[in-house]
């Protein structure tokens, strides 16, 4: 590390510097590791980026990570090209950067003492290896294991300093019978513990929210003053305009939505916790009385087939758009390959299973409404993405999601867990199209700069360079 004699740019301050995630899955927390690591890379950084084995149906971000380095590749040899024709290097430099990516054999996502001592014993032996300026920890998992072993190898000497992001909290919400409701508070219980024996173990702890740092300080969890927030930030352009055939008519007509339908999206995966049951709950009715409205889940994950049956038994009908003999593991690489719905009976929930990140945007315009109703989260990105899309939001008043949604400003909040109460709001927004679009407008406004990933990495720049 090259420290600055002054307050400077990136590029007077390179730094090596090693990101720690369980899992490179597709998810909030993966998407702002990456884009972490893409910004720190353009600007000269070396970055590393280190996790467990990838599996399951959320998807992967390893091939973005790969298709990046890729591209810097290219843009180094071109660079070279026009320096060996006498030109000079006319880029700056910063833009040679790639991504070296590590796989950690066992770090996985489970509580397993002998794989997480081995996943110990591998990330020293890696920090070792690359000698980092500074290592920042993702995810819960990672981020305690994480933080262990980068303090062994020089955190507690200043040698390196350790930074870890909370993106969402470890603990689950206590709910179900007796047996269930014990078993969550003792998990919570040493989740709590866990977190506290790591943050004994790091110099900064970046909350993605203001809620977090609350939440983790009132368990006793660090100090308030190792607290930061750092807003999870996204690439904003997809969302403000959109790519060609990505605009609401072109999407709506591919996915068979017809101008006068009521569309009530969800993007996030099916999974617990993430409200697709509460959903249901709420507007089984509904559907059946306004057969424009469509849900439309984007998204995909291990409660999928339970989710479906319950739909389905609610007299739902579900068309998958994905494939018409569902398999787990089926992706749609563009929403140009989703197939027009056949049946006679007009489906009301549709399913688009695993799509791609760029995707998203044109999915998140072809809603009339995004509903986040999520039990537990740091702050949501799917909140933030709709406003940026123009799509008014109604979540759960959850976690950090007030920090966005503000009731009837930027969108409308919801107690959490209250089927209800989401019905109304939705058939709120359905009855106010004007002050619906009114409160997108409000927070599309507000969202364009604080979420932009690259106010992210120059606020993770200071980060870093505090106390250097």
């Amino acid at each position: 590390m090259t420290p600055p004699d002054s307050i400077g740019t990136f590029r007077d301050f390179t730094m090596r510097i090693l990101h720690i995630s369980t899992r490179l899955i597709l998810g909030g927390s993966q998407e702002n590791t990456v884009l972490s690591c893409e910004g720190q890379a353009r600007m000269g950084h070396e970055v590393h980026l280190a996790f467990g084995p990838i599996y399951g149906p959320e998807g992967s971000l390893l091939t973005r990570v790969e298709g990046f380095n890729k591209a810097q590749g290219t843009k180094f040899k071109v660079q070279m090209q026009q320096a060996n024709a006498g030109g000079g290097d006319n880029g700056s430099g910063n833009d040679r950067s790639g991504i070296t990516i590590h796989e950690v054999p066992h770090l996985v996502r489970e509580v397993s003492p002998l794989r997480d001592w081995r996943a110990i014993r591998e990330l020293q032996s890696l920090i070792r290896t690359i000698k980092p300026d500074v290592v920042h920890t993702h995810s819960s998992k990672a981020g305690v294991l994480g933080r262990i072993a980068a303090w062994r190898e020089g955190g507690r000497n200043n040698r390196l300093k350790v930074v870890h992001t909370i993106h969402g909290p470890p603990f689950m919400p206590v709910e179900g019978g007796l047996l269930q409701r014990t078993n969550v508070r003792l998990s919570n219980a040493m989740y709590t513990l866990a977190e506290r024996h790591a943050a004994k173990r790091c110099h900064v702890i970046v909350s993605v929210a203001d809620a977090m740092t609350r939440l983790f300080l009132s368990r006793r969890i660090g100090r308030p003053e190792q607290y930061v927030t750092v807003n999870s930030g996204m690439e904003t352009q997809p969302y403000l305009q959109a790519a060609p055939g990505e605009d609401r008519v072109s999407v709506r007509s591919r996915l068979g939505i017809t101008d006068t339908d009521f569309v009530i999206g969800t993007v996030a995966r099916l999974a617990q916790h993430k409200g697709h049951d509460d959903l249901l709950d709420a507007l089984a009715a509904d559907l059946k009385a306004h057969p424009s409205w469509k849900l439309l889940w984007v998204g995909d994950g291990w409660w999928r087939d339970r989710l479906i049956a319950k739909a389905r038994a609610s007299g739902v009908h579900v068309r998958e758009l994905d494939t018409l003999a569902h398999s787990p593991s089926s992706t749609v690489s563009s929403t140009s390959d989703l197939p027009h719905p056949t049946s006679q009976i007009a489906p009301q929930l549709l399913i688009t299973g695993l799509v791609p990140p760029d995707r998203i945007p044109g999915l998140m315009r072809a809603m009339d409404v995004l509903v986040h109703p999520s039990y537990r989260e740091g702050l949501p990105r799917t909140v933030p993405q709709a406003l940026l899309a123009g799509v008014c939001p109604i979540a759960y008043d959850c976690d950090g999601t007030p920090e966005v949604v503000r009731n009837h400003d930027t969108g409308l909040l919801v107690s959490t867990g209250d089927p209800d109460k989401l019905r109304d709001a939705v058939g709120w927004s359905f009855e106010h199209p004007r002050e619906r679009e009114e409160m997108a407008i409000r927070g599309r406004a507000e969202c364009t700069e604080r979420f932009s990933a690259e106010t992210m990495v120059r606020e993770l720049d200071r980060v870093y360079r505090s106390g250097m």
